[in-house]
């Protein structure tokens, strides 16, 4: 459904996007995730049709969104991170607007705004003004204009940013309600989320995709070591399992008579075998053996290492004005609100 193709956004001598080519089919959910300044937010505002790629082609169903940008608009749904809320409007009043942004007539809107109400389940604070209720439901509100027009694709970024973890949990459930019927692109920090709503996983660092995949296929690939705990029971235990080839670090405890040893070898040798082999040849009696897998947080870590931040790359100050968010329903930030 999605297609990037050798994109590239530059901000004067900075590369904040380079070269980025990847494609999205019809009703993934896909995590899109990158260290701070690594180029998300520029990729997504280009996928809404807000920024223009300096290079590169991106295509919905085949056809270049340049194009006809308003056509390609109004099939996606966007909540940017900084959520363009007005605090002295009402939630109904908000909806009304976007839905008037939107080109709805009356006849469309009202029922547009109930299923946008039931989807996010804001019929509680519906008449209440958006300053006054909580964090999360003003990120249910902002999913509300989102998807008031039925977007085929939903991009999302950093939905739960600043929310407590029953917030982020109640956030998270309605963003996967939301995917079952819609492509969704989702930028979050929260490996937590990704686990949990995405079926495959974009990693961006310092512009370019260094990984894509289901979060199973990554981890299994991860590069570095992999962690083993043996506990055991005989003689030179720790002496014997140090020996294994392949073992390039271990240490050793003494726990209720039986030594407790951790292992470090290369990721690509399988040492588990070898170690039941090793305590069947000695006797020994075997409590415990397990390999430790990384965790996503590892994965990330490791395909963004010595990235660090490169302070503007992603959004430098100027590079957008006001009007700019790429669903093209908000007329100007919250901060051009105030």
């Amino acid at each position: 459904m999605i297609s990037v193709e050798g994109v590239t956004k530059r901000y004067g001598a900075i590369t904040a996007v380079d070269r980025a080519s990847f494609t999205v089919d019809r009703g993934e959910v896909v995590g899109f995730l990158g260290p701070n300044g690594a180029g998300k937010t520029t990729t997504m505002r280009m996928l809404t049709g807000t920024l223009q790629p300096d290079a590169g082609t991106i295509r919905f169903d085949g056809a270049p969104i340049s194009e006809d940008l308003t056509a390609a608009k109004a099939r996606v749904g966007y909540l940017p991170e900084a959520n363009p809320l007005y605090d002295d409007m009402l939630v109904c009043e908000f909806l009304e607007y976007v839905a008037r942004l939107r080109g709805m007539d009356d006849a469309a809107a009202r029922p547009a705004i109930g299923r946008a109400v039931e989807e996010t389940g804001l019929a509680e604070v519906f008449f209440r003004p958006i300053g006054e209720i909580s964090k999360g439901f003003k990120q249910r509100a902002g999913m509300a204009g989102a998807i008031l027009h039925e977007p085929e694709i939903l991009v999302l970024d950093e939905p739960t940013e600043g929310l407590d973890p029953n917030q982020r949990v109640e956030i998270r459930k309605l963003m996967s309600s939301l995917g079952s019927e819609r492509t969704v692109i989702l930028s979050t920090h929260v490996m937590q989320e990704v686990e949990a709503t995405c079926d495959r996983l974009l990693i961006i660092s310092r512009g370019a995709i260094t990984a894509d995949g289901t979060v199973g296929e990554l981890m299994d690939a991860a590069r570095g070591v992999s962690r083993y705990t043996v506990e055991a029971a005989g003689d030179r235990v720790a002496e014997g399992l140090s020996s294994l080839p392949g073992v390039a670090d271990h240490t050793a405890e003494a726990v209720d008579g039986r030594m407790r040893v951790r292992l470090e070898a290369a990721s690509d040798h399988e040492l588990r075998p070898e170690i039941f082999r090793l305590a069947t040849e000695r006797d020994w009696v075997l409590w415990e053996l397990r390999r430790e897998r990384a965790t996503l947080e590892q994965v990330f870590r490791e395909l963004t290492m010595g990235a660090g931040e490169l302070a503007g790359a992603d959004e430098p100050a100027g590079a957008e004005g006001p009007g700019s968010d790429a669903g093209g329903v908000q007329a100007d930030g919250e901060e051009g609100a105030k």
